[in-house]
Formats: structure tokens, C-alpha cells, sequence
């Protein structure tokens, strides 16, 4: 199996599992905080055809066949006021997507080390392959979704971590302005070839964490 359909492989199942566990966990943190919004509106559930957003699964493919892995599910849908621990229960249902990321990383990992020790025949090897893009990907996942910019969860986790007046006051220019930093850092390097810093810190944070959790 070449690293393409491997990639491929790995990025669908990312859509199937991945992303499904993702939303669940925003969900269902936000409803033991007491805000029911995203049960009431059948979310709670890692079905991953009620997560699944077209256009976030088509670019997930997409970079996955250009060596990459960024892609996002339907956002879940939570309102804020209703969480109990004010802030606090805001930054720990933001965490939580991206957590779910790293957990499902690790699992991969414990798969990955088993399927090593035991793998003999060439379809276990492409095995291997498969799940260790299934770890490298769940990795980006987890660094990308905790950039500080909207929309991603890493700017709430950001604005609930900061004193409330500077929150107030660096809210509305997150708002306003970091839809369109994120979609410089990922589509410039695309256009031009040049590594931004998204591949940057892939390339030299994300990848070495992906081998150490899959033992490499």
C-alpha cells in the first residue's frame, strides 16, 4: 500500500471516529456543566454522520492525499451562559475537543505497539502505517484546535485563561480578525510552497510527539 492510500485510509476513519469523539466530548462536557443545548439538538451522540461537515471532511481528504491532515466536523453547539463554574466550565468544554484528540492519539499509540510486535505479513505492516497517520493526524488535531484564534476552541481557552478586562478587550479583535489569520496560516504556505508555521511546529513538535507516543 503506498503512503497516499494509507493517508487517505487514515483521514477516513479520522472522519468516522476521530471528529465524532471530538464534538461528543464538547458536548458532553458542556452538558455535565448544565447546558443541555447540544442534547436537545441530538448531538450527544458520536454518530459521525450528525458531526459531519462536508466541506471540513473534503479538506481533511484533501491535505491527508497532500501529506498533511487539517480538517473539522459541525461545530457543537453549546451555550455558555448556562454553564456552571463561569469561565472555568467555558475553557473546559473548549479543552475538551482537542483533549479527545490526544487521548485517541495515545490509544492509537498502544495499538500501534502492539500491532509492531506482532505484525509478520504485509497487509499488518500497512496496518502500522494506517494507524500511525491515524496517531499524526489526531496529534495536528490537537495542536491546530488549540490556536488562539476564533474559531477554533484554543481562543476560548485562551480568552477564559485571561483576567476578565483584557478577555473583554481582546475578545472582539479575536472575533473580528482571526478567521482570517487561521485561513493565512493554512492556505499561504499551500499557495507559495513555503513552510508557514503550521508546518513548523508539525514538522518540529507534532511529528516527534506522534513518534513518541507510538514508540518510535
Amino acid at each position: 500500500m503506498d503512503q497516499t492510500t494509507a493517508s487517505l485510509i487514515a483521514a477516513a476513519i479520522i472522519i468516522l471516529v476521530s471528529f465524532p469523539v471530538h464534538e461528543f466530548f464538547h458536548a458532553w462536557i458542556a452538558y455535565r456543566l448544565g447546558d443541555s443545548t447540544a442534547r436537545y439538538l441530538g448531538r450527544l451522540t458520536l454518530n459521525p454522520i450528525v458531526h459531519f461537515d462536508p466541506l471540513g471532511g473534503l479538506m481533511l481528504l484533501a491535505s491527508a492525499y497532500a501529506g498533511g491532515g487539517i480538517g473539522w466536523a459541525k461545530p457543537t453547539p453549546v451555550n455558555f451562559a448556562n454553564l456552571r463554574n463561569g469561565r472555568t466550565g467555558e475553557a473546559m468544554v473548549a479543552a475538551a475537543g482537542p483533549v479527545s484528540n490526544l487521548l485517541l492519539a495515545v490509544a492509537g499509540g498502544v495499538v500501534f505497539r502492539v500491532l509492531r510486535g506482532v505484525a509478520t505479513s504485509p497487509g499488518q505492516f500497512d496496518a502500522l502505517t494506517i494507524v500511525f497517520i491515524f496517531v499524526e493526524i489526531n496529534v495536528a488535531l490537537f495542536i491546530f484546535n488549540l490556536i488562539p484564534v476564533p474559531p477554533l476552541d484554543g481562543a476560548r481557552v485562551l480568552l477564559a485563561a485571561l483576567p476578565p478586562r483584557q478577555a473583554f478587550e481582546l475578545g472582539p479583535i479575536l472575533a473580528q480578525y482571526g478567521p482570517y489569520v487561521l485561513l493565512a496560516l493554512i492556505f499561504i504556505p499551500l499557495l507559495t510552497g513555503i513552510e508557514g508555521p503550521l508546518q513548523f511546529v508539525f514538522n518540529n513538535v507534532g511529528f516527534p510527539i506522534a513518534k513518541f507516543i507510538a514508540g518510535l
